[in-house]
Formats: C-alpha cells, structure tokens, sequence
C-alpha cells in the first residue's frame, strides 16, 4: 500500500525530470527485491527530489491525492457493500467523501450569508437583500474553463435533478427529500480563484415560525445531510436576530451535533458593521454568548468570529466614518475567517479518516448487533423445534391413550399402529409449523425489538453513542427484513469491517503521520529534513543543504 502510494505521488507532471525518476522507482523496485537490507522508500524518493531540486509541494499534492484515492477504494472495496446490505446507508459510503472539500454556510434570514459569500467570491453571485431572497440550496464549485482574465461570474447554471443523478456529485442519497427539495437545489459554477480547491453550499435562511409542510419538505433532514458531507459549516448570526430563530435552535441544538463534529462548526457574527458603536456591539456579542450557552447547554462557548462585507458597508446609506471606526480594530477578525474557509482542504484528510473510522466502528458495531441476533434466533428456532417434537409427541399420546381406552384399536397390528402414529405425529407437528411456530417466532421477534440493547454490550460511552447512532438503523432493518439474513455472511461481513476499523484506520493515520513529517520549510529544515540528514550521517554523507 505504502509503496503503491509513494509511487503514485510522482506521477501528475509529464516532465523529463519527473519522467527520470520514474526509471528511479522501477529501478527501486527491482534492486528491493534482492537486499536483505530493508530501503526507506520516503527517504530514497525525497532524497531524489531534493537533489533534482523539484519542488516539495508537487511531492505534497500528489501524496495527498493518492492518499485519498486509497481511502475511497477501502471505503468502496470493505465498507460500503456491507453498508448497502443491511441499509446502514441508502447510496454507497464513498459517494459522500469523492467530491472535493465542502463548505456549508448556515444562517439566520438576512444574516449575511449571501453577502459574505460574495465578498470571498470578490462578485456578486448570490443574491441579497433585508428579506429572504433565496429559497434554495445552492452548490457553488469552480468552473476552470474560462480564462483568467475574465471577469468572475456565473458560467454554467444546472437544476436539481442534475445535481441529484450525476454521479460526480455526493447527493444521490439526497433524493429521499423528494421532488420539493429537488426544486429548491442547485449548482452554479463560478470562474473564481477562491473556488479553486473547495466548493460552497449556500443555504436558505433560518425562520422563526414555519413549519416542514410549509417548505415541502424536512429542512433538518436536508441541513444534516449536507453537514455530513461538509468538511467547514460557518453558522452565521446578524446584531438583529442574534440566536434567536426557532429554526436555528433546533439546528445548533440537535441536527449539527447527531451529524458532525464540533470541531468543524465556526460561528460567525456578520453583519457587524451595523451596529452603532462598540458599546453596541459588545452588548450583542454578550446576547449572542448567552444565546449559545442557552441553546447547545455549554458553559464553554466557542469562540465566535466578528465579520461583515466591506463591499456591502460601502453600498449602505447612513453609514458614517465615526460609525464604522472600530471595524478597523478587527480586520483580523475576516482575515482569520477567510483563511479557515480557505484552510477547509487541508482538513480533507483528517475528516476523510475520522469518516472510515467511524462508519466502520459504527458499521461493525450495528453487524456486532446483527450476528448476536442471528444467534438468539437459531437457538430460539431450536428450541421451538424441540417444542414441536414434544408437542407432536404428546399429541400422538393422547389420541392413541383416548382409542386405547375406548377399544378402538384393540387386536391391531402393532405395524399399523407404528405407521398411524408417525402420521398422528406428522399432522400434530405440522399443526405445530403452520400456527404455532410462526406466532413464536414474531413473539420473538417483537421482544428483541423491544429489548434491543440487549443484542451487544453498551460498557463504554463510546460504544453508547455508537449504539445510539445506529439504534433506529438496526431496528428497521431487523423490522424489513423479518431477521431473515444469513448468519454466515453477516459473521464474514463483521469481521471485514472490523477489520478495517481496527488495522486499515491505525494505516491511515500512520499515513497521515507521514504526510505531516513529510512538510518541509525552504529556509528551516523541517522534521522530514532532519530525518534526511540522519540518515546522510549514517551512511558518511555530507548532510543536505537546500
């Protein structure tokens, strides 16, 4: 794997330098076959780029996209054909992560989510106003068509069914939200540099007091869905409505938390141009914090960004140099924001990991779940096999007790007694098969799905928020499928996924690892230059000088 990895992180340019240390590795290859000695592969190929004087960064790009194609085909070679067979997932597990990095803005209604969109975007794009303007979720990712020169826009506008069918894009799962939904989605590809190396979901904004049947369908269901899939979620606040929508309650309160990590949540108080001094914004950051605290149950508040659109400041009346004279004090503060916006690629790889390592945790518990199932069933089915032969056998008692008594089959030949009870005793079991058993068996069923915590232990909190994760999931499945699934595959399955969640995610971070060591400054030696010159001082080479 390794080996297949740092090959691969050399082959994106076609230059005769890069073409001669493609003969480099074959020549590796071949001459490791026939050491005793084990060769440090990162060592012998960077040692190779430094000597060339290639640049580290193409090394860096190209590890990081081998990287992440080889979590895509663990992802799709040993988690997702488990997680479509028992319904862990509706659509394949690698369709969420084969996109490219994702940033979700959340918001009050005129919170500013379209207008900060746009001052990344340095164009007005998305449209913006005091009142909803934008009923949609709308998908903006870049377009490399156009030249460079010219000017950024909207190139390319495609509507929901698209978006919902292509495959390129990570939202097949998101056709469960039906036709409503599908009308209220939408891609816009934008010539933007900033769009280089992510893509922006814009969102309709939160309201206080509306309901699913007024939007037409499950605005939470949608909003975890897409937070599953973000790798950045900027939840947006405005002075006027400073945490106060019923819709942004429910969202900060129990779709984030259930669907994503905390880590990956900003909160940004925009708009803050606004208000009419520090004092007043003081006052509104307070009311913010207390807001928090009082929706998420935290005593420790996050830190909270302080934003607004210098563009849209500009284009507002009544705005006054004295007004504005504290905004100077926190240019920092955009700054700081835009450069995590920015940042939401390099965090690709660590969600990508934190993805195989939960759904394969959370995948083989739910299988864990599964198998001891099974086995209770096959016990119960024994036991209730058991109890048929019995029934038939008493049965076959009683009736040949009752002729006896009654002369009946006096003088019979004991051959035909034997042959008419085993038929006694046929239709007494069959009566057994036909309305007992399968009444046993839903009495069974229905008590597991009563009992179901039962089915694994719950010792750890890990393992609890686990179980609770997948609870519903195992339920319906139990539930659809009758508990009809073979114990065999389920045990194969089981120990798949466990095993990537054990050895294949301990791989992955050590990648991960490699990755960090492998940064390296061009004044300062950094922990992988280091590495190069122990290795020169072990072989009596003069260390390397960049």
């Amino acid at each position: 794997m390794s080996n297949n990895r740092f090959s691969a992180a050399i082959k994106l340019s076609g230059t005769p330098e890069l073409f001669n240390h493609h003969l480099w590795i074959a020549f590796f290859l071949l001459i490791s076959e026939y050491l005793t000695t084990p060769i440090d592969m990162d060592v012998f190929l960077m040692r190779k780029f430094m000597m060339k004087g290639l640049p580290m960064q193409v090394y860096q790009e190209n590890y990081i996209n081998s990287l992440h194609t080889e979590l895509l085909e663990m992802v799709e070679k040993y988690l997702t054909p488990a997680a479509l067979r028992y319904h862990y997932s509706e659509a394949p597990l690698e369709a969420s992560i084969k996109w490219r990095p994702v940033v979700l803005v959340l918001g009050n209604y005129s919170s500013g989510k379209s207008a900060l969109i746009n001052e990344f975007l340095e164009a007005d794009i998305q449209k913006t106003g005091q009142a909803p303007t934008d009923d949609s979720f709308t998908i903006l990712t870049y377009d490399e068509n156009p030249s460079p020169d010219s000017p950024i826009r909207v190139t390319e506008e495609r509507d929901g069914k698209f978006l919902l069918n292509d495959p390129e894009f990570p939202f097949e799962s998101m056709k469960k939200h039906g036709q409503r939904f599908a009308s209220h989605f939408r891609l816009k590809k934008v010539n933007s540099p900033f769009l280089k190396a992510l893509a922006i979901i814009d969102t309709p904004g939160m309201l206080d007091s509306i309901t699913e049947r007024d939007r037409g369908y499950n605005y939470q269901e949608v909003i975890g869905d897409l937070a599953q899939i973000a790798d950045l979620i900027l939840v947006l606040f405005d002075p006027h409505k400073a945490g106060t929508i019923r819709e942004a309650h429910t969202s900060l309160r129990e779709t984030l938390p259930s669907r994503t990590f905390e880590d990956r949540v900003l909160f940004v108080l925009n708009r803050i141009d606004e208000c009419a001094s520090l004092n007043d914004l003081l006052r509104v950051y307070g009311t913010l914090c207390w807001n928090l605290s009082q929706i998420t149950g935290r005593k420790d508040i996050p830190m909270i960004h302080l934003t607004y659109s210098p563009r849209a400041a500009i284009d507002s009346k009544n705005r006054l140099e004295s007004d504005m004279s504290y905004l100077r004090y926190l240019e920092n503060q955009r700054e700081e924001l835009k450069s995590a916006v920015l940042g939401a690629p390099r965090r690709r790889l660590d969600h990508l990991a934190a993805f195989v390592e939960t759904h394969s945790e959370r995948l083989s518990h739910m299988l864990e779940a599964l198998v001891n199932f099974q086995k209770k069933r096959r016990s119960h089915r024994f036991q209730s096999f058991l109890a048929g032969v019995l029934f038939s056998f008493v049965g076959t008692g009683v009736v040949f007790s009752s002729l006896f008594f009654t002369g009946i089959i006096a003088g019979l030949d004991p051959a035909i007694l034997l042959s008419a009870g085993g038929g006694i005793s046929g239709v007494f079991f069959l009566i057994w098969v036909m309305a007992i058993w399968p009444v046993m068996g839903r009495r069974f069923q229905n008590d597991i799905l009563n009992h179901l915590d039962d089915l694994t232990p719950l010792l750890t909190q890990t393992r609890l928020d686990n179980w609770q994760a997948i609870h519903e999931k195992t339920a319906a499945f139990l539930k659809n499928s009758n508990g009809r699934f073979s114990l065999r595959t389920a045990r194969q399955d089981h120990e798949t996924v466990l095993t990537v969640f054990q050895k294949g995610s301990h791989e992955v971070r050590e990648a991960l690892n490699e990755l960090a060591n492998l940064s390296v400054n061009d004044s300062v030696p950094g922990p992988f230059l280091a590495s190069l010159n122990r290795e020169s001082e072990k072989s009596g080479e003069p260390p390397f000088q960049m």
